[in-house]
């Protein structure tokens, strides 16, 4: 046993992305702040976020036709009281983010433009920027708390302390690749969700499970591992992933068609191709299967000033080598959004005392079975709000002792990223069945003995960042095996209909215990 470097805070939180800001925005002014971030702080999935914000901000919208369609876009898998409270509140979070200074796209009239994207039923959908939102929101937020709280860049949270089922900081290790301990009252995971465990993704590299694979580790219960929604529309050239084409393309008229120009969705749903995004990646994948198309393009003929309206996406097609003159971009399905994850209330608590989840990495029941386009940047503003309401409230204070000592360095045989990334993709992707997911399952066991899952692990960072890869596949893959139906980004070609008995029932994760509620 060793000791170490320790940094105490009233709150530490571990991650950087909108979640994270936000959190640290509402709570500088009240408590001492450290935040901890794996790569610099702009590797996060918010700050590539093409996608808009939804809010029930027209006049001639409610908050109940906003519910209705997350609802029904999550397959009526929503928890019905988390959902209602991010939609009743979604003009407010709105405001909010425009007192803290972001400034949303306007119209020539000088109010906030409104645009439609996939499974929404009215206009509700605000951008910053065109298709650069995540980045002007994030950039924002991070000027406001550059000289108000410590943030500690390239560092490598490994494993959260726990003593008396309280969670009381992290073990880390420093970009020196030193361990160090960060002691807090409260600690929040803001790390973003299983990104690439698959590849394709639409991901941040950084973004590999490590906190799903920590808080499971510390005796957290999470959910809904299954639910992986798979974004209809990457940017895929020679089978290469470039980054996403936004849902907003399709909101202005754009049409998925293959090489000889025949459209994809024509009859396939009501809202063709706005239908919901499991749909429209199932439709995609099946039809490359089927041979009915070689290729998918998106055809963006029919658009005027693409350019102006969609610089992000212009600048990936020129990364890519695509002449979006030529009217078409190659796109294929690939790895997106995290559906399940760390359990929490609907005040964003853990099932750990002081230790609390928002964003990606947090289960809040608000995305169902399949979030709804423009739903994860509210959500990570919505529950960081909550969650900083209620730790200023808060009266928690760490313990006179902390046990901060961390096993020796040890190390692990592990599979390659690589192996990983593309066996998840073939055996738990788009459409998955009982075999490939067993065959997945007896994969992760052989490298590792799920019956002694190590709650504190001490090893280099490319060593942790492939267990903790390894881990969350397997808990993914095992909770795919489990839900013997097809609902929202789950979909089994052996059990295709979604099944009554399992509409409301959550298959929760801890210390390797399933169970059903």
């Amino acid at each position: 046993m060793m000791e170490m470097k320790t940094y105490q805070a009233d709150v530490v939180i571990i991650g950087s992305g909108l979640a994270a800001l936000y959190a640290a925005y509402k709570l500088a002014p009240h408590r001492k702040v450290i935040m901890l971030t794996k790569e610099a702080w702009t590797s996060s999935n918010s700050y590539l976020a093409q996608g808009g914000i939804a809010a029930t901000f027209a006049e001639t919208d409610d908050w109940q036709s906003h519910l209705e369609d997350a609802i029904t876009a999550g397959r009526f898998h929503n928890n019905q009281e988390t959902t209602a409270y991010l939609v009743k509140h979604s003009k407010r979070t709105i405001k909010d983010l425009i007192e803290a200074g972001v400034q949303f796209d306007r119209n020539k009239q000088g109010d906030i433009s409104l645009a439609r994207e996939g499974g929404h039923s009215a206009s509700r959908i605000l951008h910053a920027g065109g298709d650069a939102t995540g980045r002007r929101i994030v950039e924002t937020l991070k000027a406001r708390v550059t000289d108000t709280i410590t943030i500690h860049e390239h560092t490598l949270a490994m494993n959260l302390i726990v003593q008396d089922q309280r969670c009381l900081g992290c073990f880390a290790l420093n970009k020196e690749n030193e361990p160090v301990i960060y002691t807090a009252a409260h600690t929040i995971l803001a790390t973003g969700g299983v990104g690439h465990v698959y590849e394709p993704s639409s991901n941040d590299e950084a973004v590999t499970g490590d906190g799903l694979s920590m808080a499971y580790r510390a005796g957290a219960e999470l959910a809904d591992m299954e639910f992986i929604q798979f974004h209809p529309t990457l940017l895929v050239k020679d089978g290469k992933a470039y980054g996403l084409v936004s849902e907003a393309v399709r909101g202005e008229g754009a049409k998925l068609v293959n090489q000889d120009g025949e459209r994809l969705l024509e009859g396939v749903h009501p809202l063709e191709d706005l239908a919901p995004r499991d749909i429209v990646a199932r439709t995609l994948y099946q039809a490359k299967q089927k041979g009915l198309a070689d290729t998918v393009y998106l055809d963006i003929s029919m658009l005027k000033d693409f350019e102006k309206h969609f610089p992000t996406i212009t600048s990936i097609c020129e990364k890519a080598g695509v002449d979006i003159s030529k009217g078409r971009i190659p796109v294929a399905p690939g790895h997106h959004f995290s559906m399940g994850g760390i359990v929490t209330d609907k005040n964003g608590q853990s099932s750990l005392s002081g230790l609390w989840a928002c964003g990606e990495v947090a289960c809040t029941g608000v995305h169902g079975a399949n979030r709804i386009a423009s739903h994860s940047l509210l959500e990570a503003v919505t529950f960081a709000d909550r969650i900083s309401h209620e730790i200023i409230e808060s009266t928690l204070k760490i313990p006179d002792h902390i046990e901060k000592n961390i096993p020796e360095k040890s190390s692990l045989q592990l599979p390659s990223r690589k192996d990983i990334e593309k066996r998840m993709m073939s055996n738990v992707g788009i459409i998955r069945d009982e075999q490939a997911l067993l065959d997945m399952k007896n994969w992760c066991e052989e490298w590792i003995d799920f019956t002694r899952v190590p709650r504190l692990l001490y090893i280099e960072k490319d060593e942790m960042i492939r267990f903790n890869m390894l881990l969350t596949a397997w808990l993914i893959t095992t909770s795919a095996l489990e839900r013997t139906e097809s609902r929202g980004g789950h979909f089994r070609s052996d059990y295709p209909n979604e099944d009554p008995a399992w509409q409301s029932k959550q298959i929760v994760r801890e210390n390797r215990q399933l169970e059903h509620y």
